[in-house]
């Protein structure tokens, strides 16, 4: 298998997973979170994979109810003190991607602090995107370089977004077959895959079957081979 994979994936179907067992919503994200761990650990231990990019609050979200919003900002900052500790042990660097600016004082704060706490490690990088979305990322890229006196290369541009890897896989969970906004310009020559397992659902045995038929899968980025 090809060396230093990224992998993104847009967790999706937690709501949906719980009304299933006729619970609320938010009992479906708390199970999600520990899917979460479970996924990072697998691929902290996969050496070929890199980077690991999780779809967590997309820039739409807050569009849902208030209360399930509040709720999620919980999760996170209940979800950040639990795993820094994961993080390190595992030898996992934490790199955000998305703004944050729309959160909290104390969250903002507890999220820098989980990022410079893992700073040193040099395994695994797990990027949970956060208030994301590519359109936003890819302007607020563009503003970044908008006083450059010379024309903007892809090279320019791809390093003044937030994620500035290019993907290799991109797994969706929940059934449905599209992108969400979610790592635009970086998916240009990914393999997508998309599963009807909802994400508190999706396994690492899920997981590892789809890196297997990855491997199978021909990329030639535009060319002939």
């Amino acid at each position: 298998m090809k060396q230093a994979l990224h992998v993104a994936i847009i967790m999706d179907g937690n709501g949906r997973w719980a009304e299933k067992r006729g619970e609320k919503r938010v009992k479906g994200h708390e199970q999600g979170a520990k899917v979460v761990r479970e996924i990072t650990e697998y691929c902290a231990a996969h050496k070929e994979i890199e980077r690991l990019t999780l779809y967590a609050f997309s820039t739409e979200n807050w569009k849902r109810p208030r209360l399930e919003v509040e709720f999620l900002m919980k999760l996170l900052e209940k979800y950040l003190k639990n795993e820094l500790e994961v993080y390190i042990k595992n030898n996992i660097r934490f790199e955000p991607i998305g703004d944050t600016r729309a959160f909290s004082a104390s969250l903002q704060k507890l999220i820098k602090e989980v990022k410079q706490k893992t700073a040193h490690c040099d395994g695994l990088v797990q990027s949970l995107a956060l208030n994301y979305g590519s359109h936003d990322e890819i302007l607020r890229a563009v503003n970044k370089l908008r006083d450059e006196k010379k024309d903007i290369t892809n090279e320019m541009l791809s390093n003044a977004l937030d994620c500035k890897h290019q993907v290799d896989v991109m797994i969706r969970t929940g059934g449905d077959h599209r992108i969400s906004n979610f790592l635009l310009w970086q998916i240009s020559y990914a393999e997508l895959f998309f599963t009807d397992t909802l994400w508190p659902d999706f396994s690492t045995k899920e997981l590892k079957n789809i890196m297997e038929e990855f491997t199978k899968r021909e990329r030639r980025f535009g060319g002939l081979n």
